[in-house]
């Protein structure tokens, strides 16, 4: 089959298509034939082994963590799929192919599509894992970072469903999206303490950083310290007392069945930019450089 594989640590060219073997289920795995695949910040840091403390990843490697694409084969065990079914959900192997392996997958609606289903399993899970872990409720006004990506495209709608108030930045481009989603837009850089506690002079009750770009020291100010602050993105959180979430094992299948449901009536909107399989390189250059609006997704087949 044909996937993107790097067999070295480096930058965007160390991508490249290799014929490698079609992987065979294991039992509870089920194989699929991928239609897309989710791109994910922590793809380029993988790549890049600025992760490999973390995530050790032995080489060759296929990058990727979620899929959308049809059931092709059952290993021992399965019982809650059948073969040509359409599915979404997590990659046991990397989804940047023609075909991986999941155990986690829930069922793709017919009003979804591929790519918009692909965009909903790493970031949904992350966006309610920050969510819940900041314990926003209504009444609550919530403060994110970087908030045009993908994760905060969800987090925005996730949180404003609770009953919360959003305020969100993000580069100038991107203030009419963030709006469209509900949230009070503002940008993001020098004079940020001061745009915000004028949208919220009674102060915000949770901040949620998804840029990583230097925003937490402006946080704890906000904030008055650094309680009910959570980072995805910037590795100084424990330096600075901030709480740092990582996750990535709490795959609630019922939950994203549920965000598909509401993607595909249009009661959660996607936004998603996709290339085709062989442009792999290109579309994470696009995400290392973190200023895209939505999701970045490869087309496969």
């Amino acid at each position: 089959m044909k996937a993107i594989l790097f067999d070295r640590f480096g930058g965007t060219d160390v991508l490249h298509e290799a014929d490698i073997e079609v992987p065979q289920p294991g039992p509870g795995q089920i194989r699929v034939r991928v239609r897309a695949a989710g791109l994910n910040a922590l793809d380029g840091k993988i790549r890049s082994g600025a992760m490999q403390a973390a995530f050790p990843t032995p080489l060759p490697a296929v990058p990727g963590a979620e899929l959308a694409g049809v059931v092709d084969a059952l290993g021992e065990g399965v019982q809650d799929v059948q073969v040509g079914d359409e599915v979404l959900g997590w990659s046991d192997t990397g989804s940047y192919a023609e075909y991986a392996l999941a155990t986690t997958v829930v069922p793709k609606p017919a009003g979804l599509d591929w790519q918009h289903a692909v965009a909903l399993p790493v970031a949904g899970e992350t966006a309610e894992r920050v969510l819940d872990l900041l314990g926003v409720t209504a009444g609550e006004t919530v403060l994110m970072h970087g908030a045009a990506g993908a994760v905060g495209t969800l987090a925005v709608q996730l949180a404003t469903a609770r009953g919360a108030r959003v305020i969100a930045t993000a580069g100038p481009a991107n203030q009419d999206y963030l709006t469209s989603l509900g949230a009070t837009a503002t940008l993001y850089g020098e004079g940020l303490v001061e745009r915000v506690r004028a949208l919220a002079p009674d102060g915000v009750d949770a901040v949620f950083d998804l840029a990583g770009k230097g925003a937490l020291e402006d946080s704890i100010a906000l904030r008055g310290g650094t309680g009910r602050i959570v980072t995805i993105a910037d590795f100084r959180a424990h330096q600075l007392g901030v709480t740092f979430s990582s996750g990535g094992q709490e795959r609630s299948a019922a939950r994203l069945a549920e965000l598909a449901q509401d993607a595909a009536t249009g009661k959660l909107v996607t936004t998603v930019t996709a290339y085709p399989l062989t442009e792999a390189a290109t579309a994470q250059q696009v995400s290392d450089a973190g200023h895209g609006r939505g999701k970045l997704a490869l087309t496969v087949g």
